[in-house]
């Protein structure tokens, strides 16, 4: 797949991950009308070697590994709760914002730098590690609604990028959308990125944003009577640092 003059911009990717969720019992932030998530940051990457100064093109085929340590995939829904939520579950009437998140993000990238080719690129996130504020949520997420315990992983393949620019300097922070598969349990659909990113010689990091419905997996958004509802679209977030292979 064709991806642009200087890849290293996409390779950014992230893995998106994520997912699904959505849950079946408490609260988060503040109340909001739709999903929203925070604006991302600009990414900053690590001090660079002495091989590639800023500035510098990127060269050659490189492999860039996934640091779950510093990397995080999240699901960013809206939850309402109503009369009967505060005897249930201790939460009062009211719209909140629940975030979903986690560190188990893996996989990697091989991407030509000459050639403008992504060769490989598949992460894949831990659902079952999926964590709220509210144990009883991600329980529900586990082993009721979405089952993960049942389909436990979620995986984003990269197909291809557009509007990413035709040069790209190492430490130059750009933006850009990244085109893949995501699976989630045994659905698979076409997901578009916004990426924000940079390269800095080794080290890869980026923040990556979509947003979809749960629907689109074939998850029915939870709905119980006079307690909770939630709604049907998501917003999913990565966070990502990925090292080359030496």
């Amino acid at each position: 797949m064709h991806l642009l003059q200087r890849p290293s911009t996409m390779v950014i990717v992230l893995g998106l991950a994520l997912s699904l969720a959505l849950a079946a019992c408490g609260g988060a932030s503040a109340p909001a009308s739709g999903p929203a998530a925070e604006e991302a940051p600009a990414a900053t990457g690590a001090p660079q070697s002495d091989s590639t100064s800023a500035g510098q093109a990127l060269t050659g085929v490189r492999t860039f590994v996934i640091a779950p340590a510093s990397s995080t995939a999240a699901y960013i829904v809206n939850e309402e709760f109503f009369s009967l939520a505060l005897d249930k579950l201790g939460i009062e009437a009211g719209k909140r914002v629940v975030t979903g998140s986690t560190s188990n993000v893996t996989g990697q990238l091989t991407v030509n730098f000459d050639a403008g080719t992504v060769e490989e690129g598949r992460i894949v996130v831990d659902m079952t590690t999926l964590t709220t504020d509210q144990n009883r949520r991600d329980n529900w997420i586990r082993e009721d609604g979405p089952r993960f315990n049942q389909f436990p992983e979620a995986v984003f393949v990269v197909t291809d990028v557009e509007n990413a620019p035709a040069e790209y300097a190492a430490g130059e922070t750009v933006t850009f959308q990244l085109l893949g598969d995501l699976t989630v349990r045994d659905v698979t659909r076409p997901v578009t990125f916004d990426v924000t990113a940079a390269v800095n010689d080794s080290t890869l990091t980026g923040v990556a944003e979509t947003s979809l419905n749960i629907s689109d997996f074939g998850i029915e958004p939870p709905d119980f009577a006079n307690t909770l509802t939630v709604a049907d679209p998501f917003t999913i977030r990565v966070e990502l640092t990925a090292e080359a292979q030496q």
